[in-house]
Formats: structure tokens, sequence, C-alpha cells
């Protein structure tokens, strides 16, 4: 144990006297965090706003000045017809255009919402901001006499949704590609042969290499949660004993994953690259932290239900914003605790393969 500690004290030494390498693990779950949750959002803001009405009777001012004193509609001015509103949009003057009927006041006629759709992302998101608002103050929607109650996020803030996301990215290229950068390092240098003569055997040696980017990745993973709860403002609905513990066996998946990718790489650019093209866009486009996966061909819905990501978003997301228990997520948890048995099992038979 004295021998297994001593490897293990020595790569922490190395990780920590390395200032890049730091940098990343350190620097880049904050900049990603802060860019993620403030200056990448689909939040609305000031969504210059036509309104139209037909007349001018009490309820429909009431709407209209809560509108206005939204943070999410600058009303631009009053049209007198929908036509008018249409080619104010047309000509780029304005998003959104609010009619409301002759006799909205009294039920006869509802409203009807006219959105730019050039990003039809963005007109999905004016119409159902527009919905929750006219849904709070009069119990309609645009649709005409449905009311609408938004669960989790009345706010609508699009970092409830980046912040598991991200955590399921940065987990996953911290542990994986940086686990098989440091390994491939000692192949390249030649110093994994002078490790592997030495009095610890070789399982050990890959064990203590592990263990502090271990730790460190449970460091990150406190920092991220802090910066989510009390920078980005997202709640932990959920147990905070089931979300460390199931990130943590995140993290011993993606260091199972780091590992398999190290066996197969020869060298460093070999494993920065592989990292990169099987971890960073995938776990981007592909595990639901963008994009929903039902809306994605089924080709790629196949080969999202491959990555490992996709399921721990899936979890954070119910136990973070949702509050649901762990039974809830039970699926997703035995998905990534045989992923991690499976990585780990390969990485070790294929580095027995190597040493034999």
């Amino acid at each position: 144990m004295t021998q297994f500690s001593s490897f293990v004290l020595k790569e922490t030494i190395h990780i920590l006297r390395d200032r890049r390498t730091m940098l990343i693990l350190f620097g880049m779950p904050v900049v990603m965090m802060l860019l993620f949750g403030f200056a990448i959002s689909t939040d609305v803001r000031d969504v210059r706003t036509v309104i139209v009405l037909s007349s001018q009777d009490y309820q429909t001012q009431q709407l209209v000045e809560a509108l206005s004193a939204s943070e999410y509609f600058d009303i631009q001015r009053v049209a007198s017809t929908p036509a008018e509103a249409e080619q104010l949009i047309r000509s780029q003057q304005a998003d959104l255009a609010i009619v409301f009927g002759q006799r909205f006041a009294n039920g006869g006629s509802g409203v009807q919402l006219i959105v730019d759709g050039a990003d039809p992302n963005m007109a999905q998101q004016y119409t159902n901001y527009a919905s929750q608002i006219l849904a709070s103050h009069v119990g309609i929607s645009a649709g005409g006499g449905v009311s609408t109650k938004l669960l989790y996020n009345p706010q609508m803030q699009s970092s409830y949704n980046f912040v598991p996301g991200i955590m399921g990215m940065l987990l996953m290229l911290i542990c994986a590609m940086m686990t098989s950068i440091s390994i491939v390092k000692e192949k390249e240098r030649g110093t994994m042969e002078v490790l592997l003569v030495s009095p610890v055997r070789p399982l050990m040696i890959i064990v203590a290499k592990v263990v502090p980017y271990l730790v460190l990745a449970f460091v990150i993973l406190a920092a991220i949660l802090l910066m989510s709860r009390y920078v980005l403002g997202v709640p932990l609905a959920g147990s905070l004993f089931w979300i460390v513990a199931v990130s943590g066996i995140y993290i011993v998946m993606a260091l199972a994953l780091g590992l398999l990718i190290s066996s197969v790489a020869k060298t460093q650019l070999i494993a920065l690259l592989m990292s990169a093209m099987m971890l960073l866009l995938p776990s981007v486009l592909l595990s639901g932290m963008m994009f929903p996966i039902e809306s994605m061909p089924t080709a790629l819905q196949c080969v999202s239900a491959v990555m490992p990501p996709r399921y721990y978003i899936q979890a954070m997301r119910s136990l973070m914003v949702v509050g649901a228990s762990i039974s809830s997520i039970l699926p997703e948890v035995l998905t990534l605790v045989g992923m991690a048995a499976l990585f780990l099992s390969i990485a070790l038979l294929t580095f027995k393969k190597r040493l034999e």
C-alpha cells in the first residue's frame, strides 16, 4: 500500500506542476459554466412587439400593460390592423404581433399571434412566452380557452436546461480526455516500461494514475454545483446525495473510457483526436444537451442511445430541476453502471494483452 500511495502522490505532483493541465481542469469548467449560463442563452428578452387592438376595453389594456411590464416584450407600437402589423414584421421592424379580437374581453374571440418564423426555435419561444403571460393574467392561452401552467421552470430560464448538459460534457471531457492523454504520454516518453518493471503490479500502476483524476473530478463537480446554484440560480430540487452518487458513477465510467482510449491510442495527438471526435461533438449534439433527441432522425437516435452523456444529463435534469426520486431514474443509472463495467473490463483486458 505504501508503494501504491507513492505512485498516487507522484502522479498528483505531476498534475499540479503542469500549469496547462491545471488550466484545463479548473479553467475550462468555470469558463464553460459562465459561457453557457450567461452568454449562450435561449431566454427571451426585449422581443420587439406590435399590438393590434380592436377595442379599448379595460381587460385588454391590462394585458397590454402586463406585456409591457415584463422583461420579455418591448412594445414598439400599436397597429390598427393585422395587415399593418404583419407588414412591420416583414420589414424587420418587429418580431411579434399580438392581435386582440373585437370581443376579446367578453370571450367572443381569442388572440392571434403573428411571429417572425425565420428562426423557428425563437419563434416558438416567443409564442410560448406570450401564451404564458396571457394564461397567467386572464386564464386563456393564445389558442383560446385553454389555461396553461408551466411546471419546474416557470421563468423559462435556459440555464435550467444547459447546466446538467454542461456537467455531463465537462466531466466526460476532463475524466476521459485527461486520463487517456496522461497514460499515452508515459508510453510516448518510454517511461511506461520503467513503471511496469517496478515491484508494483501493472493494475495498481493504472489505478494509481487514475486516482488523482478521480479526486479532481469530484472537486470540479463540487465547483460546478456551487456555481450552478449560487451564480446561475439553478435549483437543486432533488437529493444532493443522489446527485453526487450518480455523478460518481458517471465519473468512474468516464475514467474507464479514458483508459480504453489510452489502450488503443499510441500518441497523445491520436488520443486527443479520439477524445474530441468521440466525446466533444457527440456530447454536445447527440446527448440531448441542446437539441431534443425525439426530433432527431432515427439513425441519429440510435447513435445517441450509445452516448453515455445522454443518460447522465437525463438523470441530472430529473434530480436537479424536477426533484425526482432515485427510482424514477433507475434505468439511466443502471445503463451508466453497465457502461462503466463494460469499458473498464475491455480497458483492463486490453492493457493485459499489451503487457504480455
